[in-house]
């Protein structure tokens, strides 16, 4: 990805506003068409305080970033007030790659490229944290069984954890809802993966659209896995924005909030009708309207 000197420029001439005050980031994503600048003005625009990064997004090749072109991505975050969340969604670019196929060639190469990816997060903001989604390339695949796969999972991330903490990057092993994704579809299996890697750099996240398959009432759910939680998506369970639903988001926010979450609390949709910054405001001004009442 090339970013020009006057694209950076123009991204930073933008009107610096104060920074919200409120704990809720955008994934940048839902700015469908919009390059990076023009994303992180409508995120402002929109409320939000912090920006999430799809990879896929920054070109097909995004752990080849030259330095050059991490410095001006960092420059245009900061540029225009937003806090940096990480990175999600890894493997969606370049294509090829897939981290608990049986083929251990393509294992080995998958890997080496997550850990790339680890210095990208690290080199666009500082402490990030990258969401290991990537439903199609972490399934069990090729004959391999789901128990076998997350062997996998665990065995890959415990390899790059020591390198995710001296970058100060911290890596979250996500449940995906069973229509997504056969290996790992409850906090309680990421939770196992990120006791057996015991490393601080690998932990999980709470994703409120992935928890489909869990029997637990919700705010005992977060209370039991709330150790392990250093990340929070908040999406309805058939992916629109917040408020879209009836998922029970005042239980989300009232349970983290007595716990004492202090991280970002990132939006992440997957249906961006009529248009992303429309959803993005309306995701906030719920949002925002829900903690208001907390």
């Amino acid at each position: 990805m090339k970013i020009g000197r006057r694209t950076l420029l123009l991204g930073g001439a933008a009107p610096l506003l104060a920074t919200p005050p409120n704990r809720f980031a955008i994934c940048s994503e839902t700015f469908e068409g919009m390059r990076l600048p023009e994303a992180c003005r409508a995120a402002r625009r929109c409320g939000f305080a912090a920006i999430e990064i799809d990879p896929s997004q920054l070109g097909p090749d995004p752990a080849a970033l030259s330095t050059g072109a991490r410095q001006e991505l960092r420059s245009i975050i900061e540029g225009e007030g937003l806090g940096y969340v990480g990175l999600h969604s890894f493997l969606k670019a370049p294509a090829g790659l897939h981290l608990t196929i049986p083929d251990a060639a393509v294992r080995s190469r998958s890997w080496d490229y997550f850990g790339r990816l680890i210095d990208l997060a690290a080199d666009l903001g500082d402490k990030p944290v990258m969401v290991l989604g990537s439903s199609k390339q972490r399934a069990a695949i090729n004959g391999a069984k789901p128990a076998e796969a997350a062997e996998r999972l665990a065995e890959g991330l415990s390899g790059l954890a020591p390198h995710a903490e001296h970058r100060g990057v911290t890596i979250l092993m996500e449940p995906l809802a069973p229509h997504q994704c056969n290996v790992v579809i409850v906090l309680k299996e990421a939770t196992e993966i990120v006791r057996t890697v015991n490393s601080p750099a690998v932990q999980t996240i709470l994703d409120t659209h992935n928890t489909a398959a869990e029997k637990m009432p919700l705010d005992a759910l977060i209370r039991e896995y709330f150790p392990w939680v250093r990340h929070v998506h908040l999406n309805e369970l058939d992916g629109k924005r917040p408020g879209a639903g009836t998922f029970p988001f005042p239980v989300v926010l009232r349970t983290l909030k007595e716990l004492g979450y202090k991280g970002w609390l990132s939006v992440e949709v997957f249906d961006f009708k009529p248009d992303g910054e429309t959803v993005a405001r309306l995701a906030f001004d719920y949002l925002q309207a829900q903690e208001n009442r907390i």
